[in-house]
């Protein structure tokens, strides 16, 4: 894959304010300000290689697949939605849209379907790799909380993006296979749920 400068300090950016936004939730929104703590440090580096991961691959995976089919694929972040997720994320919780992989060149459903269907796939991909983890090793202690967070989190992201409206993933995909669309988020929803159960 081929970055711009422009674009590796957008997935940056996003990146950082999506682990920032998810570690101030995870130690109690504002409350993290009342009584500081030490404490969102350890949510900031688990929130990073679990929400801030599981962004960066779901991008990653729409450029890669946009590439291969040979169209301009560049990824560019939503500033202002960012800081709003950051500011959600001190109430409570997050509505975020950090971004999205902007393409350029002629592009059939199908195509747009299935470069759509990578990114949740790939954080459909991480939670079962983060439950598989929570199955062999306990959710206890700090790993166990990392798994059990990183199946959380992109369980979510993944059918998050499978609302079918516009400009969510899943109304490519629905647009392009409707049979596709539904196992998807059947899978995404079932492994939110199944991480409320483990």
């Amino acid at each position: 894959m081929k970055f711009s400068h422009q674009e590796v300090k957008d997935l940056w950016f996003a990146g950082i304010m999506i682990s920032i936004a998810f570690a101030i939730l995870l130690s109690g929104g504002y409350n993290v300000f009342v009584s500081p703590s030490t404490q969102i440090l350890m949510f900031f580096f688990i929130s990073m290689f679990t929400a801030g991961i599981g962004f960066l691959l779901h991008e990653l995976m729409h450029k890669l697949i946009a590439q291969n089919y040979g169209f301009w694929a560049e990824f560019r972040a939503f500033s202002n939605m960012l800081w709003l997720a950051l500011l959600f994320s001190l109430f409570g919780f997050i509505f975020a849209a950090p971004g999205a992989v902007m393409i350029r060149g002629k592009i059939n459903k199908e195509k747009y379907g299935k470069i759509s269907l990578a990114g949740p796939m790939t954080n459909i991909v991480l939670a079962i790799l983060f439950l598989i983890g929570i199955l062999a090793l306990g959710k206890e202690g700090i790993i166990g909380l990392f798994f059990s967070l990183g199946l959380t989190i992109n369980s979510l992201l993944g059918a998050f993006n499978m609302i079918p409206v516009m400009p969510f993933d899943g109304a490519k995909i629905i647009e392009w296979n409707k049979g596709v669309y539904f196992v998807t988020t059947i899978l995404a929803v079932g492994l939110f749920v199944v991480s409320f159960l483990v």
